[in-house]
Parts: C-alpha cells; sequence; structure tokens
C-alpha cells in the first residue's frame, strides 16, 4: 500500500480514492475499458484488490466516477480562462486556445477514451452530456455571432476544434495549431456580405 499522508481517516479515504481513479483512467486510456477491473485497478494504485470494493462497487461504478472526474478540471480551466472575456468572438478565441492547452497536458485523453469505448448506455449518455455541457460557451458564442444555421455551425466549428485537438496529442505546437483553427473558424463565422467596391464590376453596380 503506498504510503499516503493525511491529518485524518476522511482525507486518507480521499486520497485513497482520487489513487484509484487515477491508476483507472491510465488503463482507460493505455488500454481501453474492458482493462478497467478491480485487480488491474488496484494492482495500477498499489493497492489490494479487497481495497478496490471499499471505494467501488464495481468496474462500472468507477468508470461512472471517471466519467464525471474527466471533465472537472477542464470545466473549471475553461471557465477560469472565460471569465473576464464578454465579446463573442473573443470567447471562441479563448474557448479553442484553452482547448488546445489543455490537449497539449493530455488532459482531454480521458473523455475522449471514454467517448470510444464500449461503455454502459448510462454511463455514455453522461459522457455525451458532460461534453455538451464542456462546448456550451462554444456553442453559445457561435449564436451570438448570429451565424446562420447556429446548431450546425457549431457542430462543424466543433470538428474543427476536435481535429485540431487530435493534431496536438500527436505532437504538434499548440500555438501554431490553434492560429490556423481559429483562422478557418474566423473565416467560416464571417457573414457573407454585399459584392467589396474594389472587385471588378462594383462602382458599376453601386451607379
Amino acid at each position: 500500500m503506498p504510503k499516503i499522508n493525511a491529518a485524518t481517516v476522511a482525507e486518507h479515504r480521499a486520497q485513497q480514492r482520487a489513487a484509484l481513479i487515477q491508476a483507472a483512467t491510465d488503463v482507460l486510456v493505455e488500454q481501453g475499458a474492458a482493462a478497467v477491473t478491480p485487480a488491474a485497478v488496484g494492482a495500477r494504485a498499489g493497492l489490494a484488490r479487497s481495497s478496490f470494493y471499499q471505494y467501488f462497487p464495481s468496474s462500472a461504478a468507477l468508470l461512472a466516477a471517471i466519467v464525471e472526474e474527466s471533465f472537472t478540471a477542464a470545466d473549471a480551466a475553461t471557465t477560469r480562462a472565460l471569465v473576464d472575456v464578454d465579446e463573442p468572438a473573443a470567447r471562441i478565441d479563448v474557448f479553442v486556445r484553452t482547448e488546445l492547452a489543455l490537449a497539449a497536458r493530455g488532459m482531454h485523453r480521458p473523455a475522449k477514451a471514454l467517448m470510444q469505448a464500449d461503455l454502459p448506455r448510462e454511463c455514455l449518455d453522461r459522457v455525451h452530456e458532460l461534453h455538451r455541457h464542456h462546448y456550451a460557451p462554444l456553442q453559445e458564442a457561435i449564436a451570438l455571432l448570429g451565424a446562420d444555421a447556429d446548431e450546425l455551425t457549431g457542430r462543424l466549428v466543433g470538428g474543427i476544434v476536435q481535429a485540431a485537438m487530435t493534431a496536438v496529442e500527436h505532437g504538434a505546437d499548440p500555438d501554431s495549431v490553434a492560429d490556423r483553427a481559429l483562422a478557418l473558424v474566423r473565416h467560416g463565422l464571417t457573414p457573407p456580405t454585399a459584392e467589396r467596391s474594389d472587385e471588378p464590376g462594383a462602382a458599376v453596380a453601386h451607379e
């Protein structure tokens, strides 16, 4: 059993539980949801298998805990980054850059593994619910810009962000990827305008 320094029994149990969740998350990312078993997780955390059941009644319960934990830190980081940003276009920029910074730290890998896993239906539904909640600030900013078909536009922008995150997770520079992704997003969210006066024939059209 790993040495844990805690002032109270409650703190000790909280640390043990956190150790199991972290061990399970590592197993999930490396080997998939099927490998998240009491024996594997207990061994990874340095705890006896019997200790596992003091905190979680089953592997499914542990996966449910990972579902919640996997979004908590990302949500908190996004909230902090956006707290003083009001203008919709600026909120989109900050959201995307924050997502890619988190991706560079590997913080999205558990959520991605969960979304690709063969989870119990209630767990999978919860993953998608939390994913929608996490992306709500981006979707709201897009809607405030008045983009046409904002629900579809939001999904398309989300696809760009997901592709950018994958690139970062494979080693690409987060700032460079963010610059390119945001250039595409800004272009896509720019509403069509009337023919510009510097284009051929424009002057005739306005006479």
